[in-house]
């Protein structure tokens, strides 16, 4: 027990006081309570001279606040305060029952562990069943296509199941990148492109897919608030959030009832940061999605964001969609709400900072389909099964390719061309030189050479605006043979445009 008076200084305290923190009592009565609670702390055992000692107790009694204690060698230990204001001659003082946790907190570190392998356990599990899966049929079908296109078995060769098994194999690779694209999304590594954007004119610019997937025993209500404002996401992923979202509510009213969206705006201050500590003071942007269905109980709502972790049943469901919009709007910088109770619905409230609009807010247009290019592109990939791929994609679309499978190569290669090398494709994840590092190079030595990265994730990446605020493009994996030979387009337009605006300009005889 030690009682703090409003100066914030040490007035009483008990022999298990003294015991915990390791001073006699003369050493502590009369000195400041931050002597034993690091400074930031230890505001909060002084009540706020703006509130009655009534006020202080209804907001502190009953909460355990847990902080760290500072012993007299210097060593801190995890504690929990529990406080109570009162009131006497000299003003108002502050009691706290100040309890040990070490024990505790040592038990739910092990705990926590312990959920985090079994975590792990579920995700590779679900992965492997999954891929698993899909490869199943991508093998099958290329089997099929192997007997199928042997000598013997050519002269009746059937088209058209030739062509079903190839789409088969196709279909069965989009599903797998989509499954990688939700994992990413989950761990906060995948690549995205994130723009200023206006809520209010997202939400209306996905409204019809929403409408078309929740079905026609249900209603959709749409709230907008008024200058909601802006957030910084990627366009996709929000889109992607929404539908998961809605979907989910969908599937919790089999007998229908009623879907809401709402955008608002919300201000979030240290006392809510204090207890949601995934919350970060300051003005958000609030998406709400709303439903009339089950509901969840606490178990359940426990664990709604685990990957692989679903109520649906088989085949319904990956148990993917809120693991990936859990991280997406964690990797925009918000946090994620939710309230549910069975047979009363549920309600996911999405946080996102608000930030100032600046440039164009509208989403990039879709590119269009690519005439044959021309001109030579180097192709740097340390992977052979990419490498050729990304060698017959350019090969096939009219390019001169040359590739290597890593950075010195790439420089040696350019350093004995005759014939100027117009683009640069290059892996960005490689072992002695990264591409990032490549592509700097590259700019730096020959100018005119525009400059495509290629990678699946970010976590190295971080340092692409590098390479990007000198014109270079980025493509994350897998990319369609239409993407590349665009980015490889764009890249050699933007690369020329960039050494035009940074050449020193002569000055005309005439002043213009």
């Amino acid at each position: 027990m030690v009682v703090v008076d409003k100066d914030g200084e040490i007035v009483l305290l008990n022999l298990q006081a003294e015991r915990q923190f390791g001073y006699r009592r003369d050493e502590l009565v009369g000195q400041p309570v931050t002597n034993i609670i690091p400074v930031g702390f230890a505001e909060r055992l002084i009540a706020d001279d703006l509130r009655s000692a009534a006020e202080a107790l209804a907001q502190q009694i009953g909460t355990g606040i847990e902080l760290s204690g500072r012993r007299k060698d210097g060593s801190e230990f995890p504690i929990e305060i529990m406080l109570s204001p009162l009131e006497s001659a000299e003003g108002i003082l502050v009691i706290a029952a100040i309890r040990n946790i070490s024990v505790r907190k040592e038990a739910e570190d092990q705990l926590l562990q312990a959920q985090k392998l079994e975590s792990i356990g579920r995700l590779a599990g679900g992965i492997a069943h999954d891929f698993n899966n899909m490869l199943f049929v991508i093998n099958g079908h290329a089997e099929m296509l192997d007997e199928d296109l042997a000598p013997e078995r050519r002269a009746t060769l059937d088209l058209d199941e030739t062509l079903r098994n190839v789409r088969a194999i196709r279909e069965a690779a989009d599903r797998a990148a989509t499954l990688t694209a939700q994992l990413l999304a989950f761990s906060r590594q995948q690549v995205i492109s994130p723009t200023v954007l206006d809520l209010n004119a997202a939400i209306d610019g996905i409204e019809p897919m929403v409408r078309s997937v929740i079905g026609e025993n249900m209603r959709l209500v749409i709230k907008r608030g008024d200058d909601v404002g802006h957030i910084r996401a990627d366009a996709g992923q929000l889109d992607q959030v929404l539908v998961n979202l809605v979907v989910n509510a969908r599937d919790a009213m089999p007998d229908g009832g009623t879907v809401t969206i709402e955008s608002g705006t919300a201000m979030v201050d240290g006392k809510h940061a204090t207890e949601h500590f995934e919350a970060k003071p300051g003005a958000y942007v609030l998406l709400v999605v709303s439903d009339t269905g089950v509901g969840m109980d606490r178990a359940t709502r426990d664990r709604i964001f685990e990957p692989f972790f679903t109520t649906k049943r088989p085949g319904k469901g990956t148990g993917l969609g809120l693991a990936s919009a859990y991280g997406i709007v964690h990797q925009a910088g918000g946090h994620i709400w939710v309230y549910s109770e069975p047979g009363l619905g549920s309600t996911f409230k999405l946080y996102f900072p608000r930030v100032e609009p600046s440039g164009m807010t509208e989403r990039p247009a879709a590119s269009p389909v690519p005439t044959l290019g021309t001109g030579t592109v180097l192709v740097v990939e340390d992977e052979p099964g990419v490498r050729d791929m990304t060698t017959q994609m350019l090969s096939r679309s009219g390019y001169h390719v040359i590739a290597v499978a890593d950075g010195d190569d790439a420089i040696a290669q350019l350093a004995r061309l005759d014939e100027p090398v117009d683009v640069l494709v290059t892996d960005v994840i490689m072992a002695h030189m990264s591409g990032i590092e490549l592509a700097g190079l590259v700019m730096d030595r020959y100018p005119d050479v525009g400059v495509v990265m290629l990678s699946g994730y970010t976590a190295q990446t971080l340092n692409l605006e590098r390479v990007t605020t000198r014109g270079a493009m980025f493509v994350p994996k897998p990319v369609t043979s239409g993407n590349l030979v665009v980015a490889v387009q764009q890249a050699r337009a933007r690369r020329q445009a960039q050494r035009y605006r940074d050449e020193p300009r002569a000055i005309a005889l005439d002043g213009s």
